[in-house]
């Protein structure tokens, strides 16, 4: 009686009208289920479905559970490909690669409770590279939420603080608009994830979740028909208008652009310039600008430019005014310098590296990242809150004619020219034990493809990898990005891969970096992304030990073993291959062979025992 008075939020007095004004619509209730709802066999995932396929979407990747269900199965009906990872965080993390590779959102389908937990660390990362990114998790009923069902908790506090929209469908009409609007804010503006959390009744066919709710017809007895009125009346709001016809096509995106008056300005700013300086980050990489307009106008330009994230390869493997080495002493000498969706963040040293004397221009598409630390360390010129890859093609129409003095971009290539050679004379010296890390990041650059896609997964041989692998072009290097996130490395490949399947893929691993996604050679063989990975082992979580041990005296919980990571891609499926220093004068011949099994449909994992050098002494981990 007290569960009924609840239901009803009446009081007593009112329960006997109540209960007989139930027993009369009960009967139309049953009449309109019988004519309409229960003799539809459709259900809320084939919605979700045809919004996906109607904005372009190819891939859903996902860790199976029985709240998405509905989900995946219409997805693939409809043509979008299910790919199911062995951790729901390289589902996202396949999902933000395929956003930054194809220009669209990318999407991720995990079930309730644990499995949308274990997305929180990629979510963010992807929150903080900027990646638009659709998370559809499954949920607990509408009729038993917090009432203690499997898997039931507040979601929505979870990620509210992670997503720029989060929304929880209520009804199977609210399914259509609520996930059009959730795929144009993950776009707009400054892109990023969004979350739509689906209870499980809103996805499956109206006659299995009445039997799920346990209702029948006819009720027994006036309480019963009481009970069946109130769940009735919920199932009738839950299904009512559910297929009714819906526009699923894209909703506009706004993306903020710098005006015309402020280009000019800054056309007038670069003009006077002798020594200007370009730092380009992930954010110009972004839609709508094509990345090889981006290239032309930078090369038109003639400014030597410092590439970030998804902007490195931007100028292609050997252009003249791609500047790797010596940023500080750059920064130091040059008169403007041009932030374009770069970040005054520990990457710049919170903006200390800029000279005070230097004009800066930043463009930014998110106010909050134009203008970090500026309060503190630096002072913008010309602040621009806009998307970096169109501001830079209008500049250099405005500049047309105009070019950088040469002898500036030489000076500092020849400055590069002298480390590189430095890092190459060093990688020819012996370490103690195994292979120099160098010569084999060497190998590895020489003999990989132009085609090639570089995925950073580690540490200190990843950040090695960063001076001497050389992406050939736009879009060819993919990294966690500022949140500095391990574990990336299975998922970005596999997105990368099914992007783009004509190319090399490359996984640039740490031993400890590996063991979080090694698990994905299996998802690698059975969806046939035969990725190659380059292991560099060194038994030691050695980006930490480097500060750790001087510090503070210790190596306490950085040591690994020199494990057989080869057998581990072998029993997934994949072709594990040891290299030792004995394999030393066979390195090219050992790449070589990884790129045919490569070809032949194998995912490849090079087990590179490594030793110590000094290369990057005085790096820090924080």
């Amino acid at each position: 009686m007290d569960l009924l008075l609840s239901i009803l939020g009446c009081s007593a007095g009112l329960l006997g009208f109540v209960l007989l004004f139930a027993a009369y619509k009960l009967g139309v209730l049953y009449q309109l289920f019988h004519k309409v709802e229960t003799k539809s066999p459709r259900h809320g995932g084939e919605s979700v479905a045809e919004v996906l396929r109607a904005h372009g979407v190819k891939y859903v990747f996902t860790l199976v559970g029985g709240h998405i269900s509905p989900i995946l199965v219409a997805c693939e009906k409809v043509g979008i490909r299910i790919v199911d990872t062995r951790h729901e965080a390289t589902a996202v993390f396949a999902a933000d690669a395929v956003a930054r590779l194809s220009g669209t959102v990318g999407v991720a389908a995990v079930t309730a409770g644990p499995g949308l937990t274990n997305t929180v660390t990629a979510v963010k990362n992807a929150q903080m590279a900027e990646s638009p990114l659709l998370l559809i998790g499954g949920a607990a009923g509408t009729l038993v939420k917090g009432r203690g069902a499997l898997q039931d908790i507040d979601q929505m506090s979870l990620f509210k603080p992670l997503c720029k929209f989060c929304a929880s469908v209520r009804t199977v009409r609210e399914i259509v608009p609520t996930v059009r609007k959730a795929l144009a804010v993950a776009q707009s503006g400054t892109p990023g994830p969004v979350f739509v959390e689906f209870p499980i009744d809103t996805l499956y066919p109206f006659h299995i979740v009445s039997k799920e709710i346990g209702l029948k017809f006819p009720p027994k007895g006036l309480m019963g028909k009481a009970i069946a009125w109130y769940f009735s009346n919920h199932l009738m709001n839950l299904f009512a208008g559910a297929w009714e016809p819906r526009g699923v096509s894209p909703l506009p995106v706004d993306i903020p652009q710098a005006t015309d008056n402020q280009v000019q300005k800054c056309v007038e700013l670069v003009s006077r310039a002798k020594k200007p300086v370009i730092l380009l980050g992930s954010q110009a990489t972004l839609p709508p600008t094509p990345v090889d307009d981006i290239r032309a106008s930078l090369e038109n330009l003639g400014i030597p430019c410092f590439l970030g994230g998804m902007s490195r390869g931007m100028l292609g493997k050997n252009s003249p005014i791609h500047i790797r080495q010596n940023r500080r002493d750059a920064l130091k000498e040059a008169d403007v310098v041009l932030l374009a969706g770069t970040v005054c963040d520990f990457r710049l040293n919170y903006g200390k590296v800029l000279s005070r004397r230097s004009k800066i221009i930043a463009v930014n598409r998110d106010k909050t990242q134009l203008l970090k630390n500026s309060d503190v360390s630096w002072t913008p010129t010309i602040a621009i809150q806009g998307d970096a890859g169109s501001f830079l093609v209008q500049l250099a129409k405005g500049l047309k004619g105009h070019r950088c003095p040469e002898e500036w971009p030489q000076s500092l290539k020849a400055a590069d020219l002298t480390k590189e050679n430095a890092n190459r004379a060093k990688a020819n010296e012996k370490t103690d034990q195994h292979l120099n890390p160098l010569k084999v990041l060497h190998c590895v650059d020489e003999l990989m493809s132009e085609d090639s896609i570089i995925v950073a997964d580690g540490g200190d041989f990843v950040g090695s990898a960063s001076y001497i692998v050389r992406p050939r072009g736009p879009m060819r290097w993919l990294d966690p990005g500022a949140f500095g996130t391990l574990g990336v490395g299975g998922g970005f490949a596999l997105g990368a891969k099914l992007c783009r399947p004509e190319s090399e893929v490359w996984i640039v691993y740490g031993d400890g970096s590996l063991g979080y996604s090694v698990a994905e050679f299996d998802t690698f063989s059975r969806h046939k992304t035969p990725v190659i990975a380059v292991v560099g082992n060194d038994a030691c979580w050695s980006q930490i030990a480097r500060e750790q041990v001087p510090l503070l005296g210790s190596n306490v919980a950085c040591g690994l073993a020199f494990s057989d990571y080869h057998i581990v891609a072998d029993g997934y499926g994949g072709k594990g291959i040891l290299v030792r220093r004995e394999d030393e004068d066979r390195l090219s011949h050992i790449v070589k062979q990884a790129q045919r099994e490569s070809q032949e449909g194998k995912a490849v994992l090079l087990n590179v025992l490594i030793g110590k050098t000094n290369f990057r002494d005085g790096s820090i981990s924080v």
